[in-house]
């Protein structure tokens, strides 16, 4: 059984898992760098660890630090989070090579959905439907021109290593696909170190439509229903909701299965998510699968009353994973507050908060490491909080979500609160008639300058 765990993130997901960690009755070790010196999540852990300066590469990217830091500790379990080491399949392997519990999916699981192309193919064989495209990876520019002429233009180019929507090019122009594939194989070689290429299909108006599932490594997984992440920009969710408005129950219950079949054809363990483009038609095809928890998961914990968080331990601890269907209840919307000021492209706001008043009430939830004179430190991801709310109807809960954004008060620097304010406004996004091109016409209205 698990006795200690040592959470190698930081953040709001940091002081999350914390929590439950106490809630189990398990000891918790904080890892830091210098730069979240005073952050809260060193605060409330039983026990915390300096493992280097600000720079991530330097800090929360060294798995010999953090393994240094279990042994410093007696920590026997690694909470990875998400961000950073989470997806890394050479530090999963390096827990379970000094006997340390990495709470979550084998090496040999992360990397194989890690490889894209790879990952396709494996969903295909297991019934998971898939676009159309290359078989792997691409022998060049040549085998990329021919695949796409088979299939059809539109096409996306996309690196095999890739994430975070870098690496990829959407090419509509025969003309334009050599230009395009170089470009997109030279970001990937940058962003990655590895400039293999795959190509897809390109699903018009696609939604972005991602399914909750928890395995437990013995072939048993279960699913969570669904979360709507279509509200994007340059790749990176904005907001993210459960259940989708796009899926009726028949969808719902062919997606989840799809899904379920996905991850025990890998013998997943953990939680994970199965993600997937749903076209205008209704077809849904594999996009990619996230191996650890995501940034989003209290929404789906908000319509199905479940720590998520919690099975993942429990999984890790060798329990089997009861697969009677978890049935989703009201609705539940999430925004991701950042420290970026919206009327400037979404630039960047790192410094000191002067005061900071979260919402409440009923069916509200704040997750954040953020309090008043916080200083929010240039190094790391700019999401300060994340504002959850449920409600019994999707009109009900985008109501109390408006009034939840009007109650958050975040002073001494930006933040998106008045684009999230907006957005509920929206007509489209009212109506749930949204794809992921949603932001190309998203028009911000004029930061209206104060009264002398």
């Amino acid at each position: 059984m698990i006795q200690k765990v040592l959470i190698a993130n930081r953040g709001e997901i940091a002081l999350r898992i914390i929590r439950t960690c106490r809630e189990m009755g398990l000891a918790t070790v904080a890892v830091f760098s210098t730069a979240d010196r005073e952050a809260l999540h060193v605060r409330f852990a039983d026990e915390a660890v300096c493992i280097g300066p600000p720079p991530s590469a330097e800090s929360y990217l060294r798995p010999d630090r953090i393994i240094a830091a279990c042994e410093v500790t007696g920590a026997d379990a690694v909470h990875p989070g998400y961000g950073f080491l989470s997806e890394n399949a050479e530090f999963s392997a390096i827990c379970a090579d000094n006997d340390v519990h990495f709470i979550g999916p084998s090496a040999e699981t992360i990397r194989l959905m890690g490889e894209k192309s790879l990952a396709k193919k494996t969903m295909a064989e297991a019934g998971v439907p898939v676009v159309g495209g290359s078989d792997g990876v691409l022998s060049g520019i040549e085998e990329g021109r021919r695949v796409a002429e088979d299939v059809g233009f539109p096409v996306m180019v996309k690196a095999a290593a890739g994430g975070g929507g870098k690496g990829m090019r959407l090419v509509r122009d025969p003309a334009d696909f050599e230009r395009f594939y170089k470009a997109a194989r030279n970001e990937a070689e940058a962003a990655f170190g590895n400039g293999d290429m795959y190509l897809e299909k390109f699903v018009d108006k696609p939604r972005h439509v991602e399914i909750q599932v928890l395995g437990d490594g013995k072939g048993r997984v279960v699913h969570f229903g669904e979360r709507e992440c279509s509200i994007q920009r340059r790749h990176q969710k904005l907001v993210e909701e459960a259940p989708s408005p796009a899926l009726d129950d028949d969808l719902r219950q062919e997606m989840g299965a799809a899904a379920v079949r996905g991850a025990e054809a890998v013998e997943y363990e953990g939680a994970g998510t199965v993600e997937f483009l749903l076209g205008a038609d209704g077809g849904f095809y594999f996009m990619e699968m996230n191996t650890r928890i995501q940034v989003e998961h209290p929404v789906t914990e908000a319509v199905t009353d479940c720590d998520l968080v919690e099975y993942q331990i429990r999984v890790a601890q060798g329990e089997t994973v009861d697969d009677k269907p978890r049935p989703m209840k009201g609705h539940a919307i999430e925004c991701r507050i950042n420290a970026e000021n919206p009327f400037r492209n979404f630039s960047p706001s790192p410094g000191k908060i002067t005061a900071f008043h979260p919402p409440g009430g009923h069916g509200v939830r704040v997750d954040t490491h953020a309090y008043a004179d916080y200083m929010i430190p240039p190094h790391y991801d700019s999401m300060i909080a994340k504002l959850i709310v449920r409600g019994q109807t999707r009109e009900g809960t985008i109501r109390k979500m408006t009034r939840a954004l009007e109650e958050f008060i975040i002073e001494g620097i930006d933040t998106t609160i008045p684009f999230h304010h907006q957005l509920m406004h929206d007509e489209r996004f009212r109506t749930g008639d949204f794809d992921t091109r949603f932001m190309d016409d998203f028009q911000l209205a004029e930061k209206a300058e104060p009264v002398e």
